[in-house]
């Protein structure tokens, strides 16, 4: 049960940006920072990929609209690392606790990963591009952090994480109609570029 808080914590993180989760947890085992992270994650050719996949994230995420098509593409690329992320740190017997961690670190990563996601398609409504690097970079520093911070203080990185992510999620409530407006919108505008095309240009 004491690996929880870490697999909550790595959860959460993994939402955001699951790369960034696997490079530090793996950095931090390499250097014998901790003993909580199995050597699977230690591997040289998985760090390698995980920071050349973070650098890509690092790009996308800041180009407004790229966000979010690189936040569909990863619905199930995050949940899934958060949830295999957690059955690691739980350990590779098969154990019941290694499925519980499984499911904490994966749903943990689904709620993260709806409300940055969220939080991205209402940022991208507004025509300026500072906020999506400001809101990026924030995200990026945040998992830093806190992945950081769990390594020493696991239970208290625990809290803050779930703090954020019910902060996060009435955010995300509040933005919904945001969202909805900013989508009909869109559609509103295709729809209307559509019928000009099939109208055609006025006779001479």
């Amino acid at each position: 049960m004491s690996v929880l808080p870490l697999v909550f914590t790595s959860g959460w993180a993994s939402g955001i940006n699951a790369y960034a989760v696997v490079l530090l947890l793996g950095v931090f085992g390499a250097t014998g920072l901790t003993d909580e992270v199995p050597e699977s994650l230690q591997r040289p050719d998985v760090l390698i990929a995980a920071g050349v996949l973070f650098a890509c994230e690092a790009v996308a995420d800041k180009i407004p609209y790229v966000d979010s098509v690189w936040d569909t593409v990863h619905t199930v690329i995050r949940p899934v690392s958060g949830a295999v992320v957690g059955a690691l740190l739980a350990g590779q017997s098969g154990s019941l606790s290694d499925l519980a961690a499984g499911a904490v670190g994966g749903s943990t990563a689904l709620a993260s990963h709806a409300v940055k996601a969220g939080t991205r398609m209402a940022v991208n409504t507004s025509p300026e591009p500072f906020s999506n690097i400001v809101l990026s970079l924030a995200e990026d520093l945040g998992v830093g952090g806190i992945i950081t911070f769990a390594m020493f203080y696991p239970e208290a990185a625990a809290i803050i994480a779930a703090v954020l992510l019910l902060l996060g999620l009435l955010i995300l409530l509040f933005l919904v109609s945001r969202i909805r407006r900013f989508l009909r919108r869109r559609a509103q505008r295709r729809e209307e570029k559509r019928l000009a095309g099939q109208v055609g240009p006025p006779p001479p």
